[in-house]
């Protein structure tokens, strides 16, 4: 593939993620931000396999900000009360272990906050499944207590 077509499907992937996001409930942009970092940590995955150190690094460094000025940031402790403060502590373990996982080339850390982001995911998910008037909510109504101002989401 030359370098025009490169750049014209990047062109393309990008214009593709603002128009998902710009469309997307705060439901699912939720859900968006943990695709986003669960993939970032498998790319870093595979750069640490492959002793790529920098891609390595800007891989954590994309899922750290995903969970730490996405994910968390969204957070209501308003309406989500504990549970808001339970995963924003859970954030941030995760974003710690990450920096463990970067300075230490432990893989094994790194697939212990994929799982945890995977099954918030699974939940996540579950509940916009199981309750759909809740996923179609306006931005700033309560979706199960954790969130959801659709300008912090």
């Amino acid at each position: 593939m030359n370098a025009m077509t490169r750049s014209a499907l990047s062109a393309y992937n990008k214009v593709a993620v603002e128009i998902g996001v710009e469309s997307a409930s705060p439901h699912k942009l939720v859900l968006m931000l943990y695709e986003g970092a669960i993939a970032a940590i498998s790319a870093a995955k595979v750069n640490m396999l492959r002793n790529d150190t920098t891609a390595k690094g800007e891989a954590i460094s994309k899922a750290i900000a995903i969970i730490d000025e996405g994910l968390k940031t969204s957070l209501d402790d308003k309406a989500g009360g504990e549970l808001a403060q339970n995963l924003k502590a859970l954030y941030d373990y995760m974003t710690n272990r990450l920096l463990v996982a970067n300075l230490r080339n432990e893989l094994k850390v790194l697939e212990e906050v994929g799982r945890l982001l995977a099954e918030l995911h699974g939940a996540w998910k579950a509940i916009g499944g199981s309750n759909a008037s809740e996923a179609t909510a306006a931005p700033g109504q309560r979706q199960s207590g954790v969130i959801l101002d659709r300008e912090k989401a």
